[in-house]
């Protein structure tokens, strides 16, 4: 057992708590700091008995993630009050009246809104969610919710390491699914970028360490590189007196890996790994000038990238960013990034909000990235408003509208409205009034016809046709891109859906009375699963549009006879649950035994199609509503969203090394055309390793070829030997698995 020093550990919580109010400290008012000490105080005492996972006190926890909020985010007292007491409504004896006693409602709102739900969720709910979906409700009143969340996300990020595996993983995903993206909107592009790094971290350790130590590695002859660039810039700016700060801004390393996995390359091929920032110091009244004197100082020396220009000084995005973005061709023959903005502008970019309502508060600031938040932060209120569907639906919606750029185009009196970028006509029409979006038929763009589902452009002038006969139909939502008007289309097809399920419900009643069988629940989820649909309104709705044939109800009753017929005649299948296994019985498994779970069990598992494991992988179980267990790797496209949507059903799951059995894996190969090639390829799959194959596709090109290969393997090993054994035959570039 570990022995602890009380002592050593009191001094650690007195020197955090200090370092915490030195940092605040020119933020602090009069009796700031007394509120401050009594808020501590409380937390210190209510948490006295409790340890975090790694062992260390847990005031630790509320310390670090009140030092974030002020020296990452900039906020004030309020804040860190409600920081160092956001755990203690739901993990200790005091309750919000407490709070809102000692230290007012305002700090008692806002740990409401940070207290997760208590109580119980239905089956096929996420807990992630509603508790997301509570936060944003407090956010539409308080946005210092959401920024003391996600310092409390970053500090929990930061202590992963003592977590178990399967948690590491849930915690990560939520975080890259939710957090970086809104962490990004509200314009905290540190916090996005380390969240983003943590992620990677946790999810693909090998990958993240080899992308660090070859930065490293390159760092020297980088800071060369970027000395020798910037020596003109520099000389030119003091010459002309111009006050400035200039810096080589490394790629976060998430951003590296997702520049290698979108672009199929390896690090040595990534040619942008940093950017240079150079920082104007110049009054409010003369930003725009002076930033556009300093780009054209940097195009005297050096060959701007027309395609690459971007100028968010005059159109800010939505997050209220400002800058202006250029690439130039380097006397070596590489592109470089170079960001000009001033000092208020590089503020609000690595602070975000808190850095807004800073600036907000001088006289006659300009209030342009600001009012685009508060247009977003009217925009999310709309959204919980109109929203009643289930918690993951709005979850996805939401998100949706996190991660994008923006399109500006014009109503024809010349009002602008700021789009998402793939923003359509119908999207405009639905921003315009919902009754504008439900009867649209089509618009005019530019003074051209366009359909409904036309994507607008920058500067875009868009008159919307409409028709009081038309109504939306399933296929709008693939027009749309904004969560308004999927809001709106969802709840216009469920006013419709309504009318459907019940005309269904009619059909089986009479369909079962001609049959003489009886309408009564245990007969309806049986026909549910019978038909494999998720609910009995989704039978229903299916039979009501005709998807299911109502003559097809006559095979349930065949099926249901010739079960009685079966040789085990006492097996009486009553509820919905062993009706489904009975039918799984009947079609026989298609899947092996896996050690799954807390105590490492062997039961009954599916492989997802999605991913195609195999042994080796590093996986992870998800307990589906209607096909048990379903095995998926932690790289599946789909894992990102299961894990943070759903992480009440992920499970632990690992291979057992013995079992010989055959699984589907995917092999892409480039390589330089020539005689026999194909003849060498198969030789090694079939003869040396004596895999199978199921399909090979190969596309030769101006003396290049790429095929694909579809092939049966044991585990990763034996996959990892083959791409191997591959890769030595002349000719052959490159070999990689894909999904």
């Amino acid at each position: 057992m570990i022995k602890i020093d009380i002592e050593e550990e009191r001094r650690e919580i007195l020197k955090r708590y200090r370092r915490l109010l030195r940092v605040a400290k020119p933020l602090l008012k009069d009796g700031d700091a007394k509120l401050i000490k009594k808020a501590f105080n409380v937390s210190n005492d209510a948490h006295k008995d409790m340890r975090r996972k790694s062992g260390e006190p847990y005031i630790y926890h509320p310390l670090e993630v009140a030092l974030i909020c002020v020296e990452e985010i900039g906020l004030g007292t309020t804040s860190i009050i409600s920081a160092l007491l956001h755990d203690v409504v739901e993990d200790t004896e005091i309750e919000l009246k407490d709070i809102e006693r000692e230290f007012g409602l305002k700090v008692a709102q806002i740990i409401d809104g940070l207290t997760k739900i208590s109580g119980v969720f239905e089956y096929g709910s996420s807990q992630q969610a509603e508790n997301f979906r509570k936060m944003l409700i407090t956010l539409s009143d308080d946005v210092r919710v959401i920024l003391i969340k996600l310092a409390d996300r970053l500090n929990n990020m930061r202590t992963l390491d003592s977590m178990p595996r399967h948690k590491q993983l849930k915690i990560a995903s939520e975080t890259k699914y939710l957090y970086a993206p809104l962490s990004h909107r509200l314009g905290l592009y540190s916090i996005k970028s380390e969240l983003e790094d943590l992620y990677l971290k946790f999810t693909d350790r090998e990958t993240y360490d080899s992308i660090i130590h070859k930065i490293n590695e390159t760092r020297v002859s980088r800071n060369k590189f970027i000395k020798t660039f910037i020596a003109p810039i520099q000389h030119e700016l003091e010459h002309q007196k111009i006050k400035f700060t200039i810096k080589g801004r490394p790629k976060s390393i998430f951003s590296v890996y997702n520049k290698m996995t979108k672009q199929n390359i390896p690090f040595e091929e990534v040619y942008d790994l940093f950017a240079i920032r150079i920082i104007v110091d110049t009054a409010l009244e003369n930003e725009k000038a002076d930033c556009w004197q300093v780009y054209s100082i940097v195009t005297d020396f050096y060959r701007p990238n027309p395609d690459r220009l971007r100028d968010w000084i005059n159109t800010p995005r939505a997050n209220g960013y400002e800058s202006l973005h250029t690439t130039v061709m380097s006397q070596t023959g590489q592109w470089v990034e170079v960001q000009i903005r001033t000092q208020r502008m590089d503020d609000i970019a690595e602070r975000g909000y808190a850095a807004h309502w800073k600036y907000k508060e001088k006289e006659n600031s300009p209030e342009r990235g600001a009012a685009g938040l508060d247009d977003w932060i009217t925009q999310v209120r709309t959204i919980l408003e109109n929203n009643d569907g289930s918690a993951i639906e709005f979850m996805d919606d939401f998100r949706g509208n996190l991660f994008v750029d923006e399109v500006f185009v014009f109503t024809p009196k010349g009002d602008l409205k700021v789009l998402p970028s793939g923003a359509t006509a119908l999207d405009f029409a639905f921003e315009i009034h919902s009754e504008v979006g439900v009867r649209c038929i089509g618009a005019k763009v530019n003074q051209r016809l366009v359909s409904i589902g036309h994507k607008l452009k920058n500067g875009d002038q868009v008159e919307i046709l409409t028709s009081k006969k038309q109504k939306p139909n399933e296929d709008w939502l693939k027009s749309v891109v904004t969560s308004r008007a999927k809001a709106k289309i969802k709840d216009a097809l469920k006013e419709e859906k309504k009318q459907v399920v019940l005309d269904g419900k009619e059909i089986v009643q009479r369909k079962l009375k001609q049959m003489k069988m009886e309408f009564s629940s245990v007969t309806v989820e049986q026909l549910r699963a019978y038909f494999e649909t998720k609910t009995t309104s989704e039978f229903y709705y299916r039979v009501g549009k005709g998807i299911i044939d109502p003559t097809s109800i006559k095979s349930f009753r065949d099926f249901k006879q010739e079960k009685r017929l079966r040789k085990n005649p006492m097996i009486h299948v009553t509820d919905e649950s062993s009706f489904t296994k009975e039918i799984k019985h009947l079609k026989g498994p298609e899947h092996d035994q896996l050690l799954i779970g807390e105590d490492m069990d062997v039961v009954d598992y599916i492989l997802a199609k999605c991913c195609n494991p195999i042994p080796g992988d590093d996986v992870f179980g998800f307990v589906t509503v209607n096909e048990g267990i379903k095995i998926h790797r932690t790289s599946c496209p789909n894992a990102l969203e299961l894990l943070s949507n759903h992480g009440n059903r992920v499970i632990k799951a690992r291979w057992t090394s013995q079992q010989e059995i055959a699984f589907l894996a995917g092999l892409r190969i480039i390589g330089t055309d020539r005689v026999g090639l194909i003849s060498d390829l198969t030789k090694v799959i079939s003869n040396e390793l004596k895999v199978n194959m199921r399909s090979i596709t190969v596309d030769s090109d101006s003396g290049l070829f790429e095929g694909s290969i579809k092939l049966y393997v044991h585990s990763t090993n034996h996959l990892e030997k083959l791409i191997q054994n591959l890769s030595t035959i002349p000719g052959v570039l490159k070999v990689s698995r894909f999904d």
